[in-house]
């Protein structure tokens, strides 16, 4: 059996050692985590002893490696020094997305992963739908000819935006990272996935079009539990918030990022002192809630990627069109369009309707981390949709677009170099 170290143990560390519980192909036997309550609560529901349940992950990684991999998955920004040090420690590593929030940093964490000879796998979990297999399986087979055009939409939806982008750990830039690499690095990783194939050029235009203090509703509070208008607003934390009671998906995510409590005077309770329950147009975020990045490849192919606030929770949303055939697909169902029979073909891929983090990203989630168990229980990096020098590659991409969007120029890729020394 695969042993874990899990270094974060919030939403998506615990997500990951669940799944290890559920399948019994892993066990969580170290844990590093600084909220004392998440860190009890892990190590209780895996019966991870005292002696290896830590308050910081520099404990849990100062002495000789305890578990044959670490799960990575604390804030964005404190990504490289734990990853680095697992590495030359020499566990495998599952590293939350995005790499790092910098390009330097997705460096060294490679690097220190190549020179030491582990498997790094990045959680791009949307390679690992059964979507994503029967979309890629038909553009692979040539079923609609060469790929002329890719035009993807990622659907953010207007409470997970007001949730995690604007009143939550994402909402500005210097302390996480811009919204394309938090949330959509995802999206430009899956399309090159698609395409087979990095992209030559990248153009991309944005900006945070309604989040903003000057379309705050008159009367509006400062804070969502007293606000006289909150039950007029789209964006009401209270709206949000209570509706997840009852419901144990919603009590996970979003619930849980905000409260363990699970009563409305609880949640009530935990509004009115905590940024969840902030007006979402009081100001102080500053990622982007609109984005289109647009990529050409060398071979004359073109593809779109938007990214938006202002619409459902739901799958992303593709089409692709080619020389012989056209297929288009919602995350759960594709509709493949036969230019020669002139004949459309619906598909059935058995993925998840759900597609928020609660439910496993539409099976993709689960697939990816059984995936990784797979590979460092038989030592076979194959087992894993992409290598630490792939998704390095990709985040290039991200922010290759988020230069061209600060330049208002097109951004020309250039090919990849090796990865500095950490």
């Amino acid at each position: 059996m695969v042993t874990l170290a899990v270094i974060g143990a919030g939403l998506r560390g615990q997500s990951y050692a669940r799944r290890a519980l559920e399948t019994g192909r892993a066990t969580v036997v170290a844990v590093a985590e600084p909220d004392p309550v998440r860190r009890r609560t892990m190590a209780e529901e895996h019966g991870v002893p005292p002696e290896r349940t830590f308050a910081h992950w520099r404990e849990l990684l100062a002495g000789e490696r305890l578990a044959d991999a670490a799960i990575v998955s604390t804030q964005d920004r404190m990504h490289r020094e734990p990853a680095v040090r697992a590495a030359e420690l020499g566990y495998d590593i599952l590293l939350e997305k995005p790499m790092a929030h910098s390009e330097e940093e997705a460096h060294a964490i490679a690097g220190a992963a190549a020179r030491a000879g582990v498997l790094l796998a990045v959680c791009h979990v949307m390679r690992y739908t059964p979507y994503t297999a029967a979309l890629k399986e038909i553009v692979d087979a040539g079923r609609i000819g060469q790929v002329v055009n890719i035009q993807h939409l990622e659907q953010i939806g207007w409470w997970h935006q007001a949730h995690s982008f604007v009143r939550g750990n994402w909402s500005r830039e210097d302390e996480s990272a811009p919204m394309l690499l938090a949330k959509a690095c995802h999206d430009l990783d899956w399309i090159t996935y698609i395409k087979g194939e990095l992209p030559a050029r990248v153009s991309s235009f944005g900006a945070l079009t309604h989040f903003r203090p000057e379309h705050r509703p008159e009367g509006a509070a400062d804070s969502c539990p007293s606000c006289p208008v909150e039950r007029s607003c789209a964006y009401s934390a209270k709206r949000l918030y209570l509706g997840c009671l009852g419901d144990p998906d919603k009590e996970f995510w979003p619930l849980s990022a905000v409260t363990g409590a699970r009563t409305e005077a609880g949640v009530l309770a935990a509004l009115a002192d905590s940024p969840y329950g902030r007006c979402a147009y009081a100001g102080g975020n500053d990622v982007l809630d609109n984005q289109v990045v647009s990529l050409e490849f060398a071979d004359g192919t073109n593809a779109t990627c938007t990214v938006t606030a202002f619409a459902a929770l739901e799958h992303r949303k593709t089409r692709i069109f080619g020389t012989l055939g056209s297929v288009e697909g919602d995350g759960v169902t594709l509709r493949l369009h036969d230019f020669l029979s002139d004949t459309v073909t619906v598909v059935g891929t058995g993925s998840g309707a759900n597609a928020s983090a609660a439910a496993g990203h539409g099976g993709g989630d689960a697939t990816m981390f059984d995936a990784f168990v797979a590979a460092v229980d038989k030592q076979d990096p194959s087992l894993v949709l992409s290598s630490g020098d792939e998704s390095l590659a990709t985040h290039r991409v991200v922010w290759a677009a988020e230069r061209a969007r600060h330049t208002g120029t097109v951004v020309t890729l250039d090919a990849p170099t090796g990865p500095p020394s950490p």
